[in-house]
């Protein structure tokens, strides 16, 4: 029986490993719990949002405003965390995302106007931001090429599962309210409950990251290159040769040149344009609407005719076909590559969107007798679940795994963090913009969705590079 090397922890001390895909696997696991708390955060607010709207006395723009707050700080975090994580460290910037998700649960909970409400909801934004890039870079940078892509999956899953479980939690904090978002219970509202318990998870987080090893690739360039090897046996196999790929990842660092915001600059228009390719995908994956479903379902599905407690069945059932999609993703992103899943991705959402649009354009009343006749009801559920399926199985995975794997070392974290912040700009342009679109032209907006599905297949077709089974320091 082979000796058993240790692993050293984050904090440099050793303890024994176990090795292989298994190992890799509980990493990746523990390390998308950043993903949970990302998903988590951004969905709990649907709960809470009529709340919200009652308690500060506000209209549909301002509740919109503070709603979509979180995303202007998820654009900061996203932008800065390349930097913090190649200064300090992957694991280290995933303990301070964990506390900011910890000091917004409980500001978020507690707040006194509605602008402090914001400024909680801006500080767990941040965090989720650097979640959003340390988690796909790091998972990328311990993960084996064989099953890199399933193990980058991991950061969806736990995406989709911290959604479904928010709105599970928002389901059962009403119950005990009697159905009343502003219901008392032990002196706090119902819905401030709701904002709160997002403390377990962002705790559980904090604890997750003193039991996993630092990123092999950021030990080497710091020059600790024993512990970097311990990491690469442990998540590899013992079998591998250490210090060939010590020696391959450090001339693929380019000299272990930190990479910055400057790196990311070249050509005619700017950026390199793998860069742009990355702004692309994060462009494309928010202008569906996805975040609309998440977001404002419940309001979404009382706004065409559907009562309070059925939206909020409708928008739990989503969440499941969200997790369904995502382990089809799981399951196939390394069969069948990044490239075909997007593809087949594009073309459901595409279809189902331009459905939902045929759907809202048949409703009829106003104010509080709005309703779809006939089969536009069915068809706008059976449509809007559709569309999440096929996001989850395509576009919802396939974006966190090409960013975590497509740019070259050098500049990965600097370009990860780019395109995440525009994703969260996207985001908060869709978010924002909803509630004035909707009240405009229900189904135009979902035109407008459609419209973005069909332009991403000719994006992905012509630009987007396939890297299956590439390992990160063959990505040029």
């Amino acid at each position: 029986m082979s000796r058993v090397h240790p692993l050293p922890r984050a904090d440099g001390s050793a303890r024994p490993a176990a090795h292989g895909p298994r190992r890799a696997a509980l990493i990746a696991a523990a390390a998308a719990m950043g993903g949970f708390l990302f998903g988590y955060d951004s969905s709990v607010i649907n709960g809470a949002v009529e709340a919200v709207r009652d308690r500060f006395d506000v209209g549909s723009g301002t509740l919109a405003q503070v709603i979509a707050a979180a995303l202007i700080g998820c654009a900061l975090g996203a932008a800065v965390a390349g930097r913090i994580a190649d200064r300090i460290g992957r694991i280290r910037c995933m303990r301070i995302a964990a506390v900011l998700f910890t000091a917004s649960a409980i500001g978020s909970a507690l707040p006194f106007a509605l602008w402090d409400l914001a400024l909680w909801r801006v500080i767990g934004g941040f965090g989720i931001g650097m979640a959003s890039v340390i988690g796909p870079a790091y998972i990328a940078e311990v993960s084996p090429p064989a099953y890199r892509g399933r193990l980058a999956s991991f950061q969806q899953a736990a995406i989709v599962i911290g959604i479904a479980v928010s709105q599970l939690v928002n389901w059962g904090i009403l119950k005990l309210a009697d159905g009343d978002q502003r219901g008392k219970l032990a002196g706090l509202e119902a819905w401030q409950w709701m904002l709160g318990v997002m403390v377990v998870p962002a705790v559980l987080y904090w604890l997750m990251s003193f039991v996993i090893p630092e990123s092999p690739r950021f030990l080497i360039s710091v020059r600790r290159t024993e512990e970097a090897k311990s990491v690469l046996r442990e998540v590899e196999g013992q079998g591998i040769d250490a210090d060939a790929w010590v020696h391959a990842i450090a001339r693929a660092m380019d000299s272990e040149q930190k990479s910055t915001f400057k790196d990311l600059l070249g050509g005619r228009f700017g950026f390199l344009p793998i860069v742009w390719i990355g702004i692309g995908l994060s462009v494309f994956q928010q202008l569906v609407g996805i975040n609309v479903i998440f977001y404002y379902s419940s309001s979404l599905w009382q706004s065409v005719g559907i009562d309070p407690t059925s939206s909020f069945l409708y928008s739990f059932t989503t969440s499941i076909i969200n997790i369904l999609g995502t382990v089809i993703a799981m399951l196939l992103v390394d069969r069948i590559g990044r490239k075909p899943l997007a593809l087949i991705g594009s073309v459901g959402m595409a279809i189902s969107l331009g459905l939902c649009a045929w759907a809202f354009s048949q409703r009829t009343g106003d104010g509080s007798t709005v309703h779809l006749v006939g089969g536009a009801a069915m068809t706008a559920l059976l449509a809007a679940h559709a569309f999440v399926l096929f996001f989850a199985l395509s576009w919802g995975v396939v974006v966190w795994v090409l960013l975590g794997e497509m740019f070259p070392g050098r500049i990965r974290v600097a370009a990860l963090g780019t395109a995440a912040a525009v994703q969260w700009v996207a985001n908060w342009a869709i978010t924002v913009t909803f509630p004035s679109l909707s009240q405009w032209n229900l189904s135009g907006a979902y035109v407008l969705y459609t419209a973005f599905a069909l332009l991403s297949i000719p994006f992905v077709l012509k630009w987007v590079p396939e890297t299956k089974g590439k390992s990160l320091e063959d990505m040029g």
